[in-house]
């Protein structure tokens, strides 16, 4: 079973992103022998991250999809995403870019939820050191654009978590090991639905 993981490059005053750091800290853990574990950086820029997103599910075609996404609001929280939005992307990108009429996808509904359910996850997991909670807005920039993007060409089978920024109690081997507890269980939730 091939599952993807993205994080983000570096954007405004993060020269690090926590995102990016934390899912190449999931892929030196892995998932166990039967993940065949792939990793890419997404540019913080609307069209390229869309690309990629394309890219990856026509030629690789995952079972699954996360994508990881820097937070910088958050204080040590990770977030779980349960939908993404099609319009309302007005903020400008790294490169200076939104897209045409703030949306993702001309001919694409409104939201689009994640065939994981997340509430779920949500309640079923803890991870010793962080807080998690669950999100149905992912907060109209890259990382929900990437997120709708995802859903739209993997017909749902992607999910977006978001991380806190990196500090002395929020490491990325913190967020190496939260992510591998919270993927698992989202691994489960994918062989559950496949019986």
């Amino acid at each position: 079973h091939l599952s993807f993981f993205s994080g983000f490059g570096p954007f405004r005053q993060y020269l690090v992103n926590s995102s990016w750091e934390a899912v190449k800290e999931l892929s030196k853990r892995g998932l166990g022998k039967n993940i065949d574990l792939r990793i890419m950086q997404l540019p913080v820029v609307y069209q390229k991250a869309k690309e990629q997103v394309f890219m990856i599910w026509t030629t690789l075609q995952p079972l699954l999809t996360v994508h990881v996404g820097l937070a910088s609001s958050a204080k040590a929280i990770i977030i779980l995403e349960q939908c993404g939005k099609n319009k309302g992307y007005q903020e400008m990108d790294a490169c200076g870019f939104h897209p045409e009429g703030g949306c993702c996808m001309l001919d694409g509904p409104e939201k689009i939820e994640s065939t994981i359910n997340m509430k779920t996850l949500w309640k079923n997991i803890s991870v010793e050191g962080i807080d998690i909670i669950f999100s149905r807005d992912a907060g109209r920039y890259i990382c929900d654009y990437t997120y709708y993007a995802s859903l739209y060409y993997g017909s749902g089978r992607a999910a977006f978590i978001h991380v806190p920024p990196l500090s002395k109690s929020v490491t990325a081997d913190l967020l190496g090991k939260a992510l591998q507890t919270i993927i698992l269980e989202m691994l489960k939730q994918c062989g559950e639905e496949r019986q």
